[in-house]
Order: structure tokens, then sequence, then C-alpha cells
């Protein structure tokens, strides 16, 4: 009975694994479509939860005066974004580009890239104790760079 119920349980491990993964997978996806899709239609707490505290979000911008820098962006700034970026309803089109690639997930971390609309964010998530995926990283561009430059 026990070398029956070991044969089971090692030849369902495989799925298992495959089952985890896919619940993993949705949950990461979960956590992108709540970033992207709070800011089509403003929702700071949506935004809230797919963050870290420590959120550092990246980009390589350059000054009205030609002097190039990592414009730095934290979780209550993306926050802000949330509630106010699309108040009006007229910064994206009526089906936003919303294209999430899961490139890596090893255990409790993973990539993402998200391409939206205007912009590319790859992202860094990681899996906390109560096993929600948090977004810790995001580096982005304008999918037209010439738009990373500050205007006087």
């Amino acid at each position: 009975m026990k070398r029956s119920l070991l044969l089971l349980l090692f030849a369902a491990s495989p799925l298992l694994a495959r089952a985890t993964e896919a619940t993993d997978n949705q949950l990461i996806e979960q956590a992108v479509r709540d970033y992207i899709e709070s800011q089509h239609k403003p929702d700071a707490e949506r935004m809230a939860r797919s963050l870290d505290p420590k959120l550092a979000k990246r980009t390589y911008w350059q000054a009205a005066d030609g002097t190039q820098f990592i414009m730095n962006t934290d979780r209550d700034t993306m926050i802000r974004v949330a509630q106010t970026y699309n108040k009006d309803g007229a910064r994206f089109p009526a089906q936003p580009r919303v294209d999430i690639k899961i490139l890596d997930v090893d255990q409790r971390v993973a990539t993402v890239k998200l391409t939206a609309d205007d912009w590319i964010d790859y992202m860094h998530l990681y899996k906390n104790q109560g096993s929600e995926w948090k977004i810790i990283n995001v580096l982005w561009q304008y999918h037209d760079t010439s738009r990373q430059v500050s205007k006087k």
C-alpha cells in the first residue's frame, strides 16, 4: 500500500508542478493586469495591490538641457498615476494594447515583459509569504524613445 502511494505521488509530481506553475503564471499575469488596467480605468486600490511598498520604477531620460539621467518613480507616485493619469479617459484607445509575456519564473521570482500602447515595461515580481505576486522593479521606455525628453 505504501509503495503504491509513493509511486502514485511520484507519478503525479510533474502534474502538481505544472498545476502550481499555471496558478503562479495566472497570479503573475493578474498582478501585471492590475498594474496596467488600473491606469486604463483609474483605480488606485488595484494599483496598490500589485506593487511592493519598495517599488523602484526607472527609465533612462533626457532633461531639457540635454543631460541624461535615470528617472525614478516610487509606489506612491504610481498610485497617484492610477488615480489621475487617465481621469478624463483620453490617454488610451477604446481597446488598449496589453501584451503580457512571462519571460521566466523560478519558484518565488519572475520576469515579465508588458507591452502597452505607448511603452514597454520589463518587470520583476516576487511571491510573498501570502502567495501574492508583487511587482518590485520596473524598467520602462516609450516605443518612440524621442518622447523621453523633458520639456521646458
